[in-house]
């Protein structure tokens, strides 16, 4: 019995030190991951069509569904309706001040053959005051209702840009019934579907772009200063029985420590301080989001 005690802790001895070996020429390890966009609704209404699945690929701007929009189009109909039923009200400037302008014109023609007659001598000064007196009011009722026709097509014209803008919101709602994919990317979760009543803030799928992963690791400080943004490194993700090589580069590096995740691991396991570091890597259709790796930073150790 004996004998078989030391057998088994000979072979986990070696099973252990093999893992030791097998990881110590890695710097760090860390999991992979993808900026993850959540498409939501932003409007009220019914879903008519969400034309996706959860696997789906998508290109950006892609018109992937809509949402009933009948309310918000016969608003706007209402709109434009109220818009030109104030603009048959504008007034005929011209027309209205025309019959003014014309006795004006014609006490103007009077005035000056009285005043003619006044210095022959053959009509009296009364005759050319009254209709001086007459002339200076129709130019003060002309310039009344200047004012009066100015003031109402001003008040017309503020009215119909409040109702153009009123247009221009639910040109902006409408818009925002068509449901446009952001970027290119696979679908991950789909949250609704069709005929569904959509509201504003309500998730309707999860989106990422899985072409371009992200992997995170975790670094310890003498590392950090070895360290720099553009870098090339080595990463290798973990298939169990299997592992894969990939290029990389740094792109992030974090500028404040934390405790390390206990789901990591770094080459001193004594440190408790390690620095968050992002890593691009190009998919090739078998990395996926949670996966374990590790990093080859390709340092002299």
């Amino acid at each position: 019995m004996r004998a078989i005690q030391f057998i088994s802790m000979g072979i986990a001895m070696a099973v252990f030190t093999s893992c030791a070996d097998s990881s110590s020429q890695y710097d760090a390890s860390g999991t992979f991951e993808a900026t993850e966009i959540i498409v939501s609704s932003e409007i009220n209404g019914k879903i008519l069509e969400l034309n996706l699945e959860e696997g789906t690929t998508l290109r950006k701007d892609q018109l992937v569904g809509s949402i009933d929009s009948m309310q918000l189009f016969l608003r706007k109909k209402q709109l434009q309706q109220n818009i030109e039923a104030l603009k048959s009200r504008q007034p005929e400037t011209h027309k209205q001040i025309a019959v003014i302008e014309q006795q004006i014109s014609t006490y103007k023609k009077e005035q000056q053959r009285v005043s003619a007659l006044v210095r022959a001598n053959a009509a009296n000064q009364k005759q050319l005051d009254d209709i001086t007196a007459q002339l200076a009011v129709l130019e003060k009722q002309l310039v009344a209702q200047k004012s009066t026709l100015s003031l109402t097509t001003k008040g017309i014209h503020e009215d119909a840009a409040s109702l153009e803008i009123q247009i221009e919101q639910l040109n902006d709602q409408l818009m925002k019934c068509r449901i446009v994919n952001p970027i290119d990317g696979t679908v991950l979760v789909k949250y609704a579907e069709a005929h569904e009543l959509a509201m504003p803030g309500k998730t309707l799928y999860k989106i990422a772009d899985l072409e371009n992963m992200i992997f995170r690791a975790y670094v310890t400080s003498d590392l950090l200063t070895k360290l720099k943004i553009g870098q090339d490194v080595k990463v290798v993700a973990d298939f169990g029985e299997d592992t894969r090589k990939y290029n990389g580069k740094v792109e992030w590096i974090s500028g404040k420590s934390e405790f390390t995740p206990k789901t990591i691991h770094t080459r001193d396991e004594r440190a408790n301080l390690v620095y968050a570091v992002k890593i691009t890597v190009e998919n090739d259709g078998f990395l996926k989001i949670g996966m374990y790796g590790e990093v080859d930073l390709q340092l002299q150790h």
